[in-house]
């Protein structure tokens, strides 16, 4: 079975309800540093018109607002779409924040200078619509900037193992291909030219134990979340175990009972709209 043929919009149902699970909001409090400095590196100049894709809480939305760029959000989780507003009120930043889908962006054609997502629109099911509709929204020469985790990374090794305990739908691609480089060029390659890309270092920095990561994504991270509930008692023990033994592995803190210090790393993606 390929894509086409998976019912795309259960897949839809299933992917809001995921990143609805948990709390997305608490893990995302722990790289609000990391977006900052990912916004920080973006040519957007004051007064552009900017759509953050898969925007979460606002992690990049409410940075590039600061700088003042004229910022809207779109995520597909009410729930997060409700924090991100919550959140940039508190912070006195304005932002329009909408529920819509990374792969049917509820807006005009050419409407941006720019398209930022960070560790979002990468886990919609279909990547060439996504690019499609990258491109269909952003002004001729506008900018597309991707933070997307990648394969060889840590996290691309923590979804690997949740995937073998909880597999996708058939016929779906792993969300990490877009942090591929030669898969990145190959999606963009009809709409976009001078792609750059490069890999950007980010700790994962918990003050807990590996076992206490482990823990600590499963509550909060909806994907994590969702693998657990739909396994039994002996899956959810063998799933444990083994994320417990990958945070373990590759946990670099000097105090590995109380601390935890992952070295992660994505793949920044900057291109321009032909």
């Amino acid at each position: 079975m390929n894509a086409s043929e998976v019912p795309i919009q259960k897949i839809k149902e299933s992917m809001r309800a995921t990143w609805m699970a948990g709390d997305f909001g608490i893990v995302a409090k722990t790289i609000t540093g990391p977006a900052v400095e990912f916004v920080n590196r973006l040519p957007i100049a004051t007064g552009a018109r900017v759509l953050d894709v898969a925007c979460g809480t606002g992690n990049t939305a409410i940075p590039m607002a600061r700088r003042g760029a004229v910022v809207t959000g779109v995520d597909i989780a009410a729930n997060l779409v409700v924090q991100a507003r919550e959140r940039a009120a508190a912070e006195g930043v304005s932002v329009t924040f909408d529920e819509g889908d990374a792969e049917q962006l509820p807006y005009a054609d050419a409407s941006f200078d720019a398209v930022v997502t960070m560790f979002g629109a990468m886990f919609a099911p279909r990547p060439e619509v996504v690019a499609a509709e990258f491109a269909r929204v952003l002004k001729p020469g506008g900018l597309l900037a991707m933070a997307n985790w990648n394969p060889a990374s840590f996290s691309g090794e923590m979804f690997k193992v949740g995937s073998r305990h909880a597999p996708p739908p058939p016929g779906i691609v792993p969300p990490v291909l877009w942090g591929d480089d030669a898969t990145v060029r190959e999606r963009l390659m009809a709409d976009f030219a001078d792609v750059r890309t490069e890999m950007i270092p980010i700790d994962f920095d918990l003050p807990t134990s590996p076992a206490g990561a482990v823990a600590f994504f499963r509550k909060y991270f909806g994907p994590t979340h969702v693998a657990f509930s739909r396994l039994d008692e002996g899956g959810q023990a063998a799933l444990a175990a083994d994320l417990e033994a990958l945070w373990a592995s590759a946990n670099v803190a000097p105090d590995p009972e109380n601390h935890t210090l992952i070295r992660n790393e994505y793949l920044q993606v900057i291109a321009r709209r032909v």
